[in-house]
């Protein structure tokens, strides 16, 4: 049910069991989380993985394990999630911090931006980025992406300032 992609470099594919280590590992480095809510334990990375599966079942489309063809390596998830209240169709991206300024969420969130526009009638996708995640914003700017409004997004029992970063369908299409 879940599509595989691939990108020059890149395999985008469903989450497996045998991904939890370095999922969990991922997920566990405070820096990687810093802008997403702050490090997991490995149960808290099982359940997110879990999650992440049935959003694909519940909604049609999801978040991606990434893994790098050259050595197979996961590298993070990049993909599609829009839970309920959230601010629309959302691109999203985490890569362990290993894997940082290496262009891969570039490259995997174009894929999965591509996947939205010719999977999905919306008219625009977003990016819900908090505004002191640079490396996000500039991910986001790269994408095509500009800065919106603010917005509060609500995950569990926290509430957290985000921009809405976004492109609509004209300008995806434009971009060619």
């Amino acid at each position: 049910m879940i599509p595989r992609l691939e990108t020059d470099r890149l395999v985008l594919r469903a989450f497996r069991e045998e991904d939890l280590d370095a999922w969990a590992a991922i997920n566990a480095d405070p820096e990687t989380m810093r802008f997403l809510g702050g490090p997991m334990v490995r149960t808290n990375a099982w359940r997110a993985m879990a999650t992440t599966l049935g959003h694909w079942m519940l909604k049609g489309y999801g978040m991606w394990a990434v893994e790098r063809k050259s050595d197979g390596a996961l590298i993070g998830r990049v993909g599609l999630l829009q839970p309920e209240g959230w601010t629309g169709l959302e691109v999203g991206w985490t890569l362990g911090r290993s894997y940082w300024g290496q262009g891969y969420a570039t490259e995997a969130g174009a894929a999965a931006m591509r996947y939205a526009f010719l999977t999905q009638p919306v008219d625009r996708v977003v990016s819900n980025i908090d505004p002191g995640n640079t490396a996000s914003q500039a991910v986001a700017k790269r994408l095509g992406e500009q800065k919106g409004p603010e917005a509060d997004l609500t995950v569990g029992a926290e509430t957290f300032k985000v921009d809405v970063w976004f492109i609509t369908r004209a300008e995806w299409l434009a971009r060619g």
